[in-house]
């Protein structure tokens, strides 16, 4: 009896010392070598039917522990062929470059954005992007209706009215309040695809919801609601979506960290060169 006491004792002893070996590797200090000399050029613009000075932004990419915004590449040639003519962006800022502000796109057309660094990046000096430009699917009409039994305050729901074409469409809705772009970033635009009614009427699907807990999305009887759709190439509703999950909740918790979205943006670049029509359907509110 004694002697199992003995070995029961010697064995608790033993599988504390192992408890302590465990626990002491587990704060061992680790160095991880980040390497910071891998710098991308990043690309982001769009081209659309509106009437406007159409804008392309170059940057770099930065230090993870970089504070401050991404520094803008200037003294670049920007220039964008339509396959019926070309012309060249004017540098209004660092980074920033402009169409002429009577610039429109033309549905029908593949346009082609080339880039003409005066400073390699990551080796290259020459970037390049191509995106066609689908017809215009406009919209029949918009209704507005406010659900007060979603969420703490209630929503606006708008939904859409129109015939779907009997092919293969990928679609974005932006919405804006009194003329005022609320869905100002790709994070919270509104994309889909049309497999649950293609070639056939939609007769109402949500496009967008405004969150009355939300002060910029509060809607007043007579606010104007304008929702603006574009239908957009397959390539870029991927883009959009992959970053949509990458900058949202991701599941499971200890799921694997973060990748590149994948642009269409030529030599490593990061980013979308993307060309759509647009079009505008409005419907005023009225009262809760």
């Amino acid at each position: 009896m004694k002697t199992n006491n003995i070995k029961a004792r010697l064995s608790r002893i033993f599988l504390l010392f192992l408890f302590a070996a465990f626990v002491s590797s587990c704060t061992e200090r680790i160095d991880i070598d980040l390497d910071e000399s891998y710098t991308r050029l990043v690309v982001e613009g769009e081209i659309t039917t509106d009437t406007m000075a159409h804008t392309i932004r170059l940057s770099k990419t930065t230090s993870y522990y970089f504070s401050e915004s991404a520094p803008g590449v200037s003294d670049a040639i920007v220039s964008i062929n339509d396959g019926e003519s070309e012309i060249t962006l004017t540098q209004t800022e660092a980074g920033v470059y402009q169409t002429p502000a009577d610039y429109a796109g033309i549905p029908g057309r593949t346009y082609s954005l080339n880039i003409k660094l005066a400073t390699p990046i990551n080796g290259y000096d020459t970037y390049s992007a191509q995106s066609y430009m689908y017809p215009e699917i406009k919209l029949d009409s918009i209704q507005a209706y406010y659900h007060e039994d979603w969420g703490e305050s209630g929503f606006y729901e708008l939904k859409c009215y129109v015939l779907d074409p009997p092919t293969t469409d990928f679609y974005m809705f932006k919405i804006l309040k009194n003329e005022v772009l609320l869905s100002d970033t790709l994070s919270n635009v509104l994309i889909t695809d049309d497999r649950f009614y293609n070639g056939n009427y939609t007769n109402g699907i949500g496009v967008g919801f405004l969150n009355q807990a939300n002060s910029r999305e509060i809607v007043k009887p007579g606010d104007q609601l304008t929702v603006q759709s574009s239908r957009i190439t397959r390539e870029y509703f991927e883009f959009v979506t992959q970053l949509q999950i990458q900058s949202g909740y991701q599941s499971p918790l200890f799921s694997g960290p973060p990748s590149n979205v994948t642009g269409n943006i030529s030599n490593g670049g990061i980013g979308f060169f993307a060309t759509y029509p647009v079009s505008y359907s409005s419907v005023y509110a009225s009262g809760l």
